[in-house]
């Protein structure tokens, strides 16, 4: 492996932050060296404002990217790095990024909800296999969700919405087990922001939901595949369903104790897979295809076209 197909990318999301760093040649992502996540939740108190402790535990997650990116004789001048919803949204954004090029020398480039949406569906492309009829993609962040309606060949439609798990849970405070009076006050919540969505959806009728990373690595954590080929997984919608009907009248402790479930998940899985049902029968989705590939890997394919010999 050559040292300069090596590629590197920091995403700067709202609740995790993610390193990877991975050999690309002749477009394809060929080799991993480094996957990493640290959980921060940058938008813990609802992305307005990005609260001390998880500012500290933003940059600590940094120092530590930095450091690893020495080990594998990377400069940071080699890395691209970019913030999402909570640094775009966050009156102290501007500070944290100021702190992070001050201690780490890293250039975080903000990008918006569109851009985000593109890497998306570059990255879920080089994973799952589209064909000519359209699926919906959607990734969950903690400060925004992106839905992009595309097939092989192109977008046919996509945006971003202000409705991460955060972003939710901080409006919703949803009681612990998730009531129906909590999945009703979702359901009306997002029937007020989604209109978009729903009048995208009957321009462009889709069979699949396509979930990058994210909240829908649950889904396959609990879904525990054992002969797996290649970036994803695909079950019925029926399967995703049997899941959230046993989560739902779990509290924290007993989601905690179910194996495959990540306990750093367990606190707000369930709202994660009411977001997924509200979609699912939003869309009339008849199956869920779970992602490898999201924006990181887009970001690096992305950036290896743009340096390919022309």
């Amino acid at each position: 492996m050559s040292r300069g197909s090596l590629k590197a990318v920091i995403d700067l999301g709202s609740n995790t932050f993610h390193l990877l760093v991975a050999s690309v040649e002749h477009g394809k992502i060929v080799k991993e060296v480094c996957r990493l996540r640290r959980f921060v939740a940058l938008a813990e108190e609802g992305g307005k404002h990005i609260g001390t402790k998880a500012f500290e535990r933003g940059l600590a997650a940094l120092r530590e990217f930095v450091f690893i990116l020495k080990e594998e004789g990377l400069s940071v001048g080699q890395v691209k790095a970019i913030g999402t919803a909570a640094l775009r949204t966050a009156d102290n954004g501007s500070e944290f990024l100021d702190r992070v090029k001050k201690e780490t020398a890293l250039q975080v480039e903000l990008i918006d909800g569109d851009e985000e949406a593109r890497l998306i569906a570059k990255g879920v492309r080089a994973a799952v296999p589209f064909g000519k009829s359209a699926k919906l993609i959607m990734d969950i962040g903690g400060g925004s969700v992106e839905f992009i309606i595309a097939n092989a060949e192109r977008n046919f439609w996509a945006e971003s919405f202000p409705i991460g798990l955060l972003v939710l849970y901080h409006h919703l405070k949803p009681q612990d087990p998730f009531s129906q009076q909590n999945r009703e006050a979702l359901k009306v919540y997002l029937d007020e922001i989604l209109p978009p969505l729903a009048k995208a959806l009957k321009k462009y009728p889709v069979d699949t939901l396509v979930g990058a990373s994210g909240s829908f690595d649950v889904i396959e954590a609990m879904k525990a595949p054992k002969n797996k080929e290649g970036h994803y997984l695909s079950l019925p919608a029926s399967d995703f369903e049997q899941m959230f009907q046993m989560l739902l009248p779990l509290n924290l402790e007993e989601r905690l104790q179910i194996q495959g479930l990540p306990q750093n998940r367990a606190r707000l899985v369930v709202l994660a897979f009411a977001l997924i049902d509200y979609v699912l029968q939003l869309s009339c989705a008849e199956s869920i295809i779970v992602s490898d590939y999201a924006m990181k890997e887009g970001v690096l394919l992305s950036d290896a076209e743009k340096s390919a010999p022309h």
